[in-house]
């Protein structure tokens, strides 16, 4: 059956979807995935999956993938990082048979993504970036779809999506884009409101259907996006986490999403750490009054104790609830009280330029290492981290000017090893230490010492004869001697 394309591509195989559940790494596993579609998401992705790793580790694709397939979780699409045409086209053709599509992350602005060369920073690679495509587009039996961010500049965003539409070729060769309407550079504190005039404009310049991505909290934002860009859905992250019901413009009981969320995990089990991070998302606001509950789900062990910790959250909820005096309104500025589903709004630097209304420096907005570097151990000006570390030594000084400074590796840029043979990080050191079959003591890499071993081992081998070798000298040797015998009493 040929690959259905672009607009038919959307309207059959994904079923017309307009509202989209992202994916997160380490928070897009089937439970959530499921409890999103329960609430209206009509597509989910995986997490992002890294295609080498894929490719190699049986285990890694049945934690992933293969041990999560569910009739009810489609259509889905699963989203792999790589930067190699062959390898993200074998780990897709593993995928394809779990899947409705398959999408090359060229989205992801972390630093992990820069060190593995993945992600948004293959954005200007774009000869490599259509060398895959139309190999994936070749040998795969389900459409290829693509997550971007934005250039700066509008112009260039255009042409950049059009090269992934095409590839060079005259037909579609990408069935889908999704468009992230922030910079690689906008992330964390940065991160800032994502552009939809970029999206508009790539909406615009291609003719296979656009996904949106950025500034979605509620239902109201979602509908805005589509009527402002003109794109075919819209695709939420932060928003989805903090409520999971943002699709059917609910905003639910913060335990009610919790407990059924909690409900699927018992039936399609994920690591703890998923579960823990869910619950830090949908009870955020809530945690900030209960810090005590905060620090035991910090903690828990089990998935019974989180199961714990989330019924003490609503009994705590609802004795406030019960004790409400009549009138009395949400604290914090927040649109409802703490213990419904509402949306999280990422705070910034600590000091914005002005046009963002308010004070700034003379270069603007800073970055978060910049603020890091500036705190000289005043608590006042310390993360609630650090002072929960302040807490527990009192002596601990944060000052950057006190820390060691250590020497980089001269590979890479990470802190070296301070004996190691090859002034490199573990990292490096293991990969030349391997390549060149030498020794790095100070890491305790000893390839040519287990080389030079695995030799002298081999030779003590070859030095000693088989046990029948030595048996048949050993009947040889008797029959010489009964032989010289007879010749003796012959004489």
């Amino acid at each position: 059956m040929p690959k259905l394309r672009g607009e038919a591509f959307w309207r059959e195989t994904l079923r017309g979807a307009h509202y989209v559940v992202a994916p997160m790494v380490d928070q897009s596993e089937l439970a959530w995935r499921l409890l999103s579609r329960r609430h209206g998401a009509q597509l989910c992705y995986t997490p992002m999956l890294h295609a080498q790793v894929f490719l190699r580790d049986a285990n890694y694709r049945r934690e992933n993938l293969y041990g999560e397939a569910c009739p009810e979780d489609r259509p889905l699409i699963v989203q792999f990082c790589a930067n190699d045409p062959e390898v993200f086209v074998q780990a897709a053709l593993l995928a394809q048979d779990y899947c409705d599509a398959i999408d090359l992350n060229l989205g992801c602005p972390q630093m992990i993504a820069k060190r593995g060369h993945y992600g948004a920073f293959l954005q200007e690679e774009w000869d490599l970036l259509q060398r895959m495509i139309l190999l994936a587009n070749e040998k795969l039996s389900v459409p290829i779809t693509c997550k971007i961010r934005v250039f700066p500049e509008i112009d260039k965003t255009v042409k950049y999506a059009q090269m992934l539409e095409r590839a060079g070729c005259q037909d579609f060769v990408f069935q889908l884009l999704t468009v992230h309407g922030r910079t690689k550079e906008q992330k964390g504190p940065l991160a800032g409101v994502a552009s939809w005039e970029h999206i508009q404009a790539v909406r615009k310049a291609v003719s296979i259907p656009v996904f949106a991505n950025g500034n979605i909290q509620c239902l109201s934002d979602v509908e805005e996006c589509i009527r402002k860009t003109g794109v075919h859905g819209v695709m939420s992250a932060e928003g989805n986490l903090h409520n999971p019901a943002l699709f059917e413009g609910r905003n639910p009981l913060v335990w009610e999403m919790a407990e059924e969320y909690l409900e699927i995990v018992q039936k399609y089990p994920c690591p703890l750490s998923y579960v823990r991070a869910h619950l830090f998302k949908l009870w955020h606001h809530t945690l900030q009054v209960y810090q005590q509950l905060r620090e035991e789900l910090a903690k828990v062990k089990t998935l019974e104790g989180i199961v714990d910790v989330n019924r003490e959250l609503k009994l705590r909820c609802q004795e406030e609830i019960a004790n409400q005096k009549e009138g009395e309104k949400p604290k914090e500025g927040l649109p409802f009280f703490h213990w419904i589903c509402q949306p999280y709004i990422r705070p910034g630097p600590k000091e914005r330029c002005k046009e963002n209304g308010t004070q700034g420096t003379e270069k603007g907005v800073r970055g978060k290492r910049s603020l890091e570097e500036e705190e000289d151990g005043n608590s006042e000006l310390l993360s609630k981290n650090k002072q929960k570390k302040k807490l527990r030594n009192p002596n601990k000084s944060f000052d950057p000017s006190l820390k060691p400074k250590y020497a980089k590796c001269d590979q890479c840029g990470n802190p070296k090893g301070n004996k190691c043979v090859f002034n490199m990080c573990r990292g490096c050191c293991k990969k030349r230490a391997f390549k060149e079959t030498a020794d790095c003591p100070g890491h305790g890499l000893l390839f040519k010492t287990k080389y030079e071993k695995s030799l002298l081992w081999q030779n003590s081998q070859r030095a000693i004869p088989s046990p029948e070798l030595s048996r048949k000298g050993d009947v040889d040797g008797e029959e010489t001697a009964v032989l010289k015998e007879a010749d003796d009493s012959a004489v």
